[in-house]
């Protein structure tokens, strides 16, 4: 039986992971944070599969953690190997500045602490380990393209967090031979993207505005910070093959996952915007910049400096060479593709 847990399992890589895995025919376990409220859409649709199962519990809670490893030993005795995909994070950088503690307790510490369960686990040489990575590390660059030889520079909490999880996986790796990967993943999205990130928020907001334009409401608009930042965008399906592929490997090593193609904010409210018929022009400068449909003269983009980040990283571009020679691994789903898979989601007037 090919057994696999992830932490994380509710958000968007965790379940596009748990479903790649379960049609591997693995048997998938997921950690979910206990909430009051209802958390667990995105799995929905597999809690009837006999192949998947989730433990409540939290990356800040040893003893949760604990137990989901205690409960896999005792359930597969037989265990010849087990995954381990830690994507459990408090993920968002802007959010970060706000709730540095916390973030560093989930997203450094909470590496520190599955780690530290697997060195002293009797199955350690059967278990092999995921580390989420994040391009945020190269922060303010220091050449581009980023790769897996590339120095790092964090500009915020978060980034930070994670250079500590990438540091402690490594040591780990070295110091008790665990095989463990980092995947320093550039920004992927989805149609399960967390609402408050700048993609899906394009993508939902456009929604809001074409419904309430059809019922006679002429009046909303999207607010965002930083337009000119520019990232390099995939798709979270194409990611998470990539995180399984490394855990496939015979040595553990680190990878960038990346498109190797760079678009702007402003670019992706463009394309999102185009997929209706609007056509996104810009005028004014700074905080005063709007962006306009060129037919009608309407605004539909304004700028709201709560939306900025108190140190900006103003571009990503990713050099995924090894992961592509290595792995084998190749990005299928086109930034134009993201973006209609978006708009197709979130973006009807009914």
């Amino acid at each position: 039986m090919l057994v696999a847990l992830i932490t994380g399992v509710t958000g968007q890589d965790g379940s596009y992971l748990a479903e790649l895995l379960l049609e591997k025919g693995y048997q998938v376990y997921g950690i979910v944070r206990r909430s009051s409220q209802f958390n667990t859409q995105r799995i929905e649709h597999l809690r009837g599969n006999p192949r998947f199962r989730y433990f409540y519990g939290d990356v800040t809670d040893a003893f949760s953690l604990a137990n989901a490893f205690h409960t896999i030993e005792e359930r597969h005795p037989d265990l010849t190997k087990l995954e381990v995909y830690n994507l459990s994070a408090q993920s968002h950088v802007r959010v970060s500045f706000d709730l540095p503690d916390y973030t560093a307790q989930v997203d450094a510490l909470g590496t520190l602490r599955i780690l530290e369960l697997i060195k002293n686990l009797k199955i350690k040489d059967k278990v092999r380990f995921y580390q989420a990575s994040t391009s945020e590390l190269y922060g303010d660059v220091l050449e581009m393209p980023q790769s897996e030889k590339t120095p790092f520079n964090p500009q915020s909490p978060y980034a930070i967090a994670k250079l500590y999880s990438f540091y402690i996986t490594r040591n780990y790796r070295d110091a008790y031979g665990i095989f463990a990967c980092n995947g320093i993943l550039f920004n992927h999205e989805s149609e399960r993207r967390g609402p408050t990130f700048v993609t899906r928020k394009i993508t939902i907001t456009l929604g809001e505005i074409l419904r309430a334009q059809k019922n006679g409401d002429d009046t909303k608009y999207l607010e965002l910070g930083n337009l000119d930042a520019k990232r390099d965008w995939g798709h979270a399906k194409d990611y998470v093959y990539g995180m399984y592929l490394m855990l496939q490997q015979e040595k553990p090593e680190d990878y960038v996952l990346s498109t190797g193609e760079q678009y702007s904010v402003r670019e992706f409210v463009q394309r999102a915007f185009a997929l209706k018929n609007i056509t996104i022009s810009w005028r004014n400068k700074g905080l005063k910049e709007e962006g306009y449909d060129e037919q009608t003269g309407r605004v539909y983009v304004k700028i709201n400096p709560k939306y900025f980040r108190p140190t900006e990283v103003h571009t990503l571009l990713g050099d995924s060479t090894k992961a592509r020679t290595q792995l084998g691994w190749n990005p299928e789903i086109t930034f134009d593709e993201l973006v209609q898979r978006m708009v197709d989601e979130d973006a009807s007037t009914n």
